[in-house]
């Protein structure tokens, strides 16, 4: 929000010194409202640059864009040749000339040259190039009434200082120079004068010809609409005053009706529209929901369809105006019009913010009506920009106001205690210091006492404070204005969260050390993702399910149902950067539809990437499936969550995992868990992330009710020094036998078998298919690992535990010892 300290002064006094811009820059950020840059507008003193004269014109003989123009500045006898390529003036027309020698602003130096071979003395200038306003379509063309030579300062005296605000969403009331006045008058101590209206509601005199009637069908999303008509006015060109005050906020003039409306928009906050009278079909208007596919050509040019979600301000043939957000061109005024119609309403904040988004479009009317206007700040809107344009174009207001609706009123009173206030905010305001704040900000203090004797205030806060429902709303106002700078010091005494004592926290910990020490590299991502992204990995239901109701973002619409391609935007990013990361983690909450409901889940996710990146003298070993399993049942473990007795089991198609090549460990419905493990889909990877290589992954979510069951205390158990008796054995198997399944069953058979010392692992070294075996088996080589804590084994004990393990796969599984 730009704010024009010329306008400020419209409405208070201000102190050149004690009221400085640089002083309200200072005081502006104490009252909540950041100053993010602060800007002088008007020309700097410029030499050389002057009024001159534009005598005549001709085309210029070797450039079909360019004209070579005589040009006098009130020297006798001097003519100066100068190129120009603008078209917007004409012969006798006044402009702005920097001679030879002039300096404009960025340092840009003006010398005799030669253009496409045509002499040219000088520069013919627009207003942005001498920082006197936004135009920079064509050259400045001023009144010819100023004397020629006249130098560029003394045409343009009058300076300005604009500063940029960072206005939060719940402050509408700020997005205007009368709120920003408002906060002014109540932290200086300042009178705030409000511009006098003249007009009325009730006109005698000639009767409404122009519009008969205004109608509300929409009055979910239209409470109040209000016209005035206006007939005989002159649309020109607006006066120098309200050309230069729009301009230093940053808005183009387009004429004098509709820079009103935009003036009064930035002084009151409050949006108007003006239509041509004579282009309304009917003489009617109606607020009314927009037909199924019902089109408008907007004033930016751009065709919109529209849905009977959206509301349209309609004649008796077309919309002319998306409610709240934008016009369209069938009704604009623009120099043929003679009889204009004003209309004002309040909206619906909630169906504003959605067609403007559903739409894509944003306006200056629609970032307010979205936030909340003031209710009752309408009429006096109206009045006072009916009084500006009797002033400024003239014409005559007809007939009484046209309304439908009745006033929408959002005025609350609080209940206070001021002695509890104090209580909260820890230092000490005196009553009626806190009385004079609340006056202050024009809030209406009526003193009570409840019948346990203790003094409370009924606190009636104006209509424009529709922030403010709540007590310690009222409280928040009182620091702001007596000053976070005033509050004294004093020991600060907070009560933490003892994380160590909380299981989720000492887990994430440890979990994110373990990761670390690994090579990982920690990610702090968004917990929303885009909506097509949602559909395509996880489906209809999570898509539906896990939507937004008004998302801030189109491409951030959707809760997270993984954690998983948040980190492949890192790794894409990273990898387009040559950082070389290629392990990166996050924990954190995801969600997922289950039964018509959102669930939250902790999740701890990684990604690892498969094949070696970058140039190396010496080759490097990849990870894969293995490294990333390995990964999960190390955090399992750390989490207390899985179990060796679990197997992994294959995957179903997953557009997000490769079949074959990723597994699945746990359930969550029955033991609070499920972790996923194994590559990512190749295609996905390489249409969505751009991803050649292939990537391994592991997915772990959690119920969080499984952070509160109580967990054995871990035992450490020593490294035996003894070594270790190896023993092979190959097994026949059908084709579809997984490992996992095997290992599980002959694991049972080894524990059974040893007495006094351990089978300590049980691995598949070999897999053979082919010339030999049936036809649908295969072979598993298996190793077994035994020692003992305190002796070597013996050569006769380890042989009758292998024989004692063959004999049980022998006698209770189908497999096939292979000899």
């Amino acid at each position: 929000m730009k704010i024009s300290y010329n306008w400020l002064k419209n409405y208070l006094e201000l102190d050149p010194v004690t009221h400085s811009p640089e002083v309200l820059a200072d005081a502006l950020p104490l009252l909540g409202f950041d100053v993010e840059t602060i800007e002088r507008v008007g020309p700097p003193q410029l030499e050389n640059v002057v009024v001159g004269k534009v005598l005549n014109f001709k085309q210029h003989p070797n450039a079909d864009r360019l004209r070579c123009c005589e040009v006098s500045t009130g020297n006798e006898g001097e003519i100066h040749q100068i190129v120009c390529g603008a078209k917007n003036f004409q012969a006798g027309d006044c402009v702005m000339v920097a001679l030879p020698g002039a300096v404009l602003p960025g340092d840009f130096k003006i010398k005799k040259s030669k253009l496409r071979g045509e002499p040219s003395e000088g520069m013919l200038c627009s207003a942005k190039e001498l920082k006197v306003g936004a135009d920079h379509d064509g050259i400045l063309v001023l009144d010819s009434e100023i004397p020629l030579g006249t130098p560029l300062n003394s045409v343009f005296a009058d300076d300005d200082t604009v500063l940029s605000l960072e206005i939060t969403p719940n402050r509408v009331d700020v997005l205007s120079h009368l709120g920003v006045s408002r906060e002014i008058a109540a932290r200086f101590g300042l009178n705030l004068k409000y511009p006098e209206v003249k007009a009325s509601v009730s006109n005698a005199g000639e009767s409404n010809t122009l519009l008969t009637s205004v109608k509300i069908s929409a009055t979910e999303i239209c409470p109040q609409y209000t016209a005035f008509c206006i007939k005989g006015v002159n649309v020109a060109e607006s006066p120098k005053w309200l050309k230069s005050a729009l301009e230093a906020i940053g808005l183009r003039p387009i004429n004098n009706v509709v820079d009103i409306t935009n003036f009064v928009l930035y002084e009151t906050g409050q949006p108007l529209h003006a239509f041509d009278a004579a282009k309304i079909s009917g003489k009617r208007l109606e607020v009314r929901n927009a037909k199924e596919g019902e089109l408008i050509t907007t004033l930016d040019g751009v065709e919109r369809k529209l849905s009977p979600k959206m509301a349209v301000i309609a004649d008796d043939d077309r919309p002319l105006v998306i409610a709240g957000v934008m016009g369209s061109v069938t009704a604009e005024v623009d120099e043929s019009t003679t009889d204009v119609v004003l209309e004002t309403a309040y909206f619906n904040p909630s169906s504003i913010r959605a067609t403007s988004r559903t739409l894509g479009v944003s306006s200056d009317s629609s970032y307010r009506f979205e936030r909340g206007i003031d209710p009752k700040g309408l009429l006096y809107a109206s009045l006072r920009a009916l009084d500006l344009i009797k002033e400024i174009a003239g014409g005559e207001i007809i007939g009484d106001r046209l309304a439908d609706g009745s006033e929408y009123s959002i005025e609350n009173s609080i209940t206070f205690y001021p002695a509890q206030a104090v209580r909260f905010m820890g230092f000490e305001i005196e009553n009626p210091k806190m009385i004079e704040i609340f006056e202050a900000l024009d809030f209406e203090v009526s003193e009570q006492t409840d019948p346990n004797g203790e003094l409370h205030w009924e606190v009636t806060v104006p209509s424009y404070r529709g922030d403010l429902t709540r007590d310690v709303d009222l409280i928040e106002e009182l620091v702001r204005l007596y000053g976070t700078d005033q509050i004294p010091e004093t020991p600060v005494k907070a009560r933490g969260i003892a994380t160590s004592d909380h299981r989720a926290y000492m887990v994430t910990s440890k979990i994110s050390q373990y990761l670390n020490g690994q090579n990982f590299n920690e990610a702090f991502l968004y917990s929303l993702r885009d909506p097509e992204e949602t559909k395509e990995l996880f489906g209809a239901d999570e898509h539906q399910l896990l939507a937004l109701d008004n998302p801030l973002q189109s491409d951030q619409s959707h809760l997270r149902a993984s954690l998983i391609p948040g980190l492949l935007d890192t790794l894409k990013l990273n990898t387009s950067r040559g950082t070389g990361a290629k392990r990166f983690f996050e924990s954190g909450h995801i969600f997922r539809a289950d039964t018509n409901k959102v669930t939250e889940l902790f999740a701890f996710s990684f990604v690892i990437v498969g094949e070696t990146v970058g140039r190396s003298w010496k080759e490097r070993a990849s990870s894969d499936f293995y490294t990333a399993r390995t990964v999960c049942e190390n955090i399992l473990e750390i989490a207390k969550l899985g179990s060796a007795k679990i197997p992994f089991e294959p995957m179903e198609e997953n557009p997000l995992w490769q079949v074959g090549q990723s597994a699945v460990n746990g359930c969550l419905e029955r033991m609070g868990y499920r972790c996923e493990v194994g590559m990512l889909n190749i295609v996905t990877l390489k249409d969505k992330w751009d991803l050649d290589v292939p990537v391994f992954a592991g997915s772990i979510e959690v119920d969080p009710k499984c952070f509160q069951r109580a967990t054995k205390r871990g035992r450490h158990k020593f490294i035996s020094n003894q070594p270790n008796s190896v023993k092979d054995l190959a097994l026949i198997v059908d084709a579809d036998v997984l490992f996992s399944q095997v290992r599980s069953e002959i694991t049972k058979f080894a524990k059974k078998a040893v007495k006094g010392f351990e089978c300590e692992a049980i691995e598949c070294f070999d897999v053979y298919s082919g010339e030999g075996l049936p036809e649908g088996k295969k072979s598993f080589a298996v190793s077994f690992s035994f020692r003992a804590a305190d002796r070597t084994l013996k050569d006769k004990e380890i042989n009758a535990t292998f024989d004692s393990i063959q004999s049980s796969i022998e006698q209770s599984t189908q497999y096939q010892i292979r000899k």
